[in-house]
């Protein structure tokens, strides 16, 4: 049996607390229309799982660091798509941030479509990084 170390730790949380903010938002989207086409609120199941993506993206952020932090020094190219990387997850969070706190249907609509874009955008420069 291969042997845990802190490494695997410290991708196992990252990789988790992605599927939660990605995963989670896609999911979310998704049962938006049938939530409301059932009479239920909506922004009672948005609010339970902000609950649980805050925290998330949080460790997204400190695991983030700490993969930095321990990736050997690679050239331009890679630091290059880091910046490209940390500009996806600066958007995600302003625009889930302003989602939550818009006022109207568009405005939710057009912020939620934009944290899912580059949410998805920050995972997929994630895995990128990884080559």
């Amino acid at each position: 049996m291969l042997h845990v170390d802190l490494d695997t730790i410290r991708l196992f949380l990252h990789v988790l607390a992605a599927t939660v903010w990605v995963g989670g938002q896609l999911t979310l989207a998704a049962l938006v229309a049938p939530l409301r086409a059932a009479g239920a609120d909506v922004k009672v199941a948005a609010n339970a799982f902000n609950k649980v993506a805050w925290p998330a993206f949080g460790v997204l952020l400190v695991t983030g660091v700490w993969n930095v932090m321990a990736t050997a020094h690679r050239g331009p190219a890679f630091q290059h798509t880091l910046l490209v990387k940390y500009a996806f997850v600066i958007a995600s969070g302003v625009t889930a941030y302003a989602h939550m706190r818009a006022q109207s249907r568009r405005a939710m609509a057009v912020y939620g479509a934009l944290t899912g874009f580059t949410a998805l955008g920050a995972l997929f420069v994630g895995i990128w990084l990884t080559r």
